[in-house]
């Protein structure tokens, strides 16, 4: 009885107790809870109907695949009726194009967003639980000497006055343990409460992370479909396509440097000669323009081009479009121009890590002026801006574009690979993901891209 009432004068519930022994529990078994949840093993087959169970088994497996191959297939089927509708309109077509990888994009920044999310909440789990298990032996005493007190407790004063100076001695004892008893308690109490809302919010963002996968696959496999289709048309269209590659292939090995390959291109092949050819007529125009636009409508105008799918040529200089080009890929910036390059020199270009198979768009209207593996760069692209500006991206596993070809600010060019094959960048930051590099050059020398990015969208890829 007395030390009942001295547990509940120094506020030790019995809700704490409890909560003392569960924790002692739980810190015992360090496994995620999604392994404890796991569901118990089914009952072992009999003897007599092994091949029996196996069979049934199998069947399910094969019902299952069946099942997945039927809705890609009828999702495929779905996107194949839309394309057709729209092959022959060269806007709707570009239109889609740009649509369908906007919402790739947006998705592979969600996934990237929810995964860091998701770590940072994995490594808090963790670290509740290696500080549960490090303070065991804290938990096992004060259980101990709770254990020991309800089973010797003090002489109650009413039953036996003579043993007041036992009462007074544990009295003194409570008074000096049960405080620290107390403060452990709240501590464990608030730490599984913490471990609890953890688990419940990383479960949350799991179930969201699969939603969002599962919406990536089917944006990207609308977004291959409606490559293929674009690609086609201009196959179909282009007679030497297989002449052209073999020469910009060839080009590849004799070019000494970026600066020289976009030459011999733009001297040597006819595509990318013609690319050069519209760049430069659409300066010419560009010059013999009337009057410019007031300094307060030059954004208007400048963002006008990027909402006209239709357009053969850029409808705005590219020094206009500072701070109206979106970047390339989503994905973690590591490493920015002008930065050291580990050789005694300064980046030329910006570093940006992406996931699996990324998307990768082009950041401005332009022509190709180069498609195709170059030296330690993986698969470059290289786009003619016009003015003498040029954009290099590399590292990219595939290109979806030929030379010669016009691009929208925005459109699908390129995929990302897996990491496996290593290019100069990612071995440059040491990266194990797919690493994208992209260079902006004006007349033959590298600038800074920076002041191009929309602001927004470069504080996405800082975070």
């Amino acid at each position: 009885m007395a030390i009942r009432i001295a547990l509940r004068r120094t506020g030790l519930t019995r809700a704490m107790i409890a909560g003392l022994a569960l924790t002692l529990a739980l810190s015992a078994r360090v496994v995620p809870a999604a392994r404890a949840q796991t569901p118990p093993d089914p009952p072992i087959a009999t003897a007599a109907d092994p091949k029996a169970q196996e069979l049934s088994g199998r069947k399910l497996e094969l019902r299952g695949m069946q099942d997945t191959i039927d809705a890609s297939g009828d999702q495929r089927r779905k996107i194949e009726s839309e394309i057709a509708l729209i092959r022959t309109d060269r806007a709707k077509l570009t239109a889609a194009l740009l649509d369908a990888s906007g919402n790739v994009s947006d998705a592979e920044r969600r996934i990237g967003e929810a995964e860091a999310r998701l770590e940072t909440l994995t490594g808090s789990e963790e670290a509740i639980q290696r500080s549960l298990t490090a303070r065991r032996a804290v938990i096992a005493e004060v259980l101990a000497a709770l254990q020991r007190m309800g089973r010797r407790p003090p002489p109650a004063l009413l039953a036996a006055p003579e043993d007041m100076l036992a009462a007074i001695r544990t009295s003194m004892m409570l008074g000096s343990v049960v405080p620290e008893m107390k403060a452990e308690a709240e501590a464990l109490a608030a730490d599984l409460q913490d471990l609890l809302q953890l688990r419940a919010s990383i479960a949350a963002e799991r179930d969201g992370l699969a939603g969002d996968v599962q919406k990536l696959r089917a944006d990207r496999l609308r977004l291959a479909a409606l490559v293929e289709a674009r690609q086609s048309a201009l196959a179909a269209a282009e007679q030497a396509l297989g002449a052209e590659r073999n020469r910009v292939a060839e080009l590849a090995k004799q070019a000494a440097s970026l600066k020289d390959l976009i030459a011999r291109m733009e001297a040597e092949v006819a595509a990318a000669a013609r690319g050069a050819a519209e760049a430069r007529k659409a300066d010419e125009a560009r010059k013999n323009a009337i009057a410019a636009p007031p300094p307060d409508g030059r954004l208007k105008t400048a963002l006008a081009p990027f909402k006209d799918p239709g357009r053969l040529a850029p409808a705005t200089a590219f020094i206009e479009t500072k701070g109206l080009l979106p970047l390339p890929a989503a994905g973690s910036l590591r490493r920015s121009f002008g930065a050291p390059d580990g050789f005694g020199g300064a980046e030329k270009g910006i570093m940006i890590a992406t996931r699996n198979e990324a998307t990768v768009v082009s950041p401005s209207d332009g022509w190709v002026a180069f498609a195709g593996p170059y030296r330690s760069y993986g698969q470059l692209l290289i786009v003619n801006a016009g003015q003498g500006y040029y954009i290099i991206l590399a590292g990219m596993e595939r290109i979806n574009v030929n030379v010669g070809q016009f691009v929208l600010a925005g459109e699908p060019v390129a995929t990302m690979g897996d990491g496996a094959a290593k290019t100069a960048a990612a071995i440059a930051i040491g990266a194990a993901e797919p690493v994208l590099y992209v260079e902006f050059r004006k007349d033959g020398a590298a600038i800074d891209p920076g002041p191009w990015w929309v602001k927004p969208e470069l504080q996405r890829v800082r975070g």
